[in-house]
């Protein structure tokens, strides 16, 4: 389903970065809109995302960072959405895409966002803090024939070095973004014809909700969700359109593969996996739902 959004003041109704990487520190961000109250527009947003900190008291005990991530596993899923090109965000790029026209990719990953547009791309700036991540985009887009030009580091913190471009996307991202307003604000001067998001609906991390109470009586919030970010766009002046979708893939292809990724997002020892993915089982975890994905999209501003 389709909805489209003016701008408001208030927040969304009320529940992955990329999904496994860990939020950048909470700094002020100067000229940050604010509404008729002088309160910036993002404040609940960054509000919601602080109460997902881990507890210092767990953190201390954690046996390797809870915060890893696997570009072999986001190169694989690159690799699908290259074989299968499908789905309201590249759509919708599409759309807005000169023949020859090029892309911003924030928070790129391994290129699964933008490298299927391969056919119409004339150019790919890719931005994102991994090398590591960079260093498996690269080739790939070499292959497809898209010239791609790499800028390693955060954003908005790399934007005064970062070319506009006709398009910007941001593929499930936002959750590690407290700044959210300076962030999009960027994104959208960067973005001569649109500025498109994917994200899923609910934090990506809410899924180990119910194992977060199980091993450390820790309950998780509810929120942002995917509403709370098109308030806050709306709030920025953006007329936002929205739609959803069924993920294409699983978030794990097997129990063992949850119960691996759980111990290090739960701040638990390796050898703990067999008792997770048992507890995951008795509390009906198992096989997760697919989570719904959604496409966020607004006029770009550029000149």
């Amino acid at each position: 389903m389709t909805k489209s959004y003016g701008g408001t003041d208030g927040r969304g109704p009320a529940d992955g970065p990329r999904a496994d990487e860990r939020p950048a520190g909470r700094r002020p961000v100067a000229g940050r809109r604010t509404d008729r109250r002088r309160r910036p527009v993002d404040e609940g947003w960054r509000a919601d995302l602080a109460r997902w900190d881990i507890p210092e008291h767990i953190l201390r005990r954690a046996p390797a960072s809870p915060w890893g991530h696997s570009p072999a596993r986001f190169a694989q899923r690159t690799e699908h959405a290259l074989a299968a090109p499908e789905g309201p965000s590249l759509d919708r790029v599409a759309e807005a895409l000169p023949a020859g026209g090029s892309v911003l990719d924030v928070g790129a990953g391994t290129g699964a966002a933008s490298l299927p547009l391969a056919g119409r791309l004339g150019k790919l700036v890719a931005v994102d803090v991994s090398a590591e991540m960079l260093a498996e985009l690269t080739p790939r887009a070499e292959r497809l024939g898209v010239p791609v030009r790499t800028v390693p580091g955060r954003w908005p913190d790399v934007a005064d070095r970062t070319p506009v471009a006709d398009v910007a996307i941001a593929a499930h991202v936002v959750y590690n973004v407290p700044d959210l307003a300076a962030f999009l604000s960027e994104l959208t001067r960067h973005a001569r014809r649109r500025v498109v998001l994917e994200l899923t609906e609910r934090h990506p991390m809410s899924w180990l909700a119910p194992l977060w109470r199980h091993f450390h009586g820790v309950p998780r919030p509810a929120r942002p969700t995917v509403h709370d970010l098109v308030a806050v766009a709306g709030a920025l002046g953006h007329e936002v359109g929205h739609e959803s979708r069924a993920a294409p893939l699983p978030r794990y292809a097997s129990l063992d593969e949850l119960a691996e990724s759980a111990c290090r997002r739960l701040c638990l020892a390796p050898n703990r996996a067999e008792e997770v993915a048992g507890t995951a089982v008795a509390l009906g975890m198992w096989p997760l739902p697919r989570e719904r994905w959604f496409t966020v999209w607004w006029e770009g501003r550029a000149v």
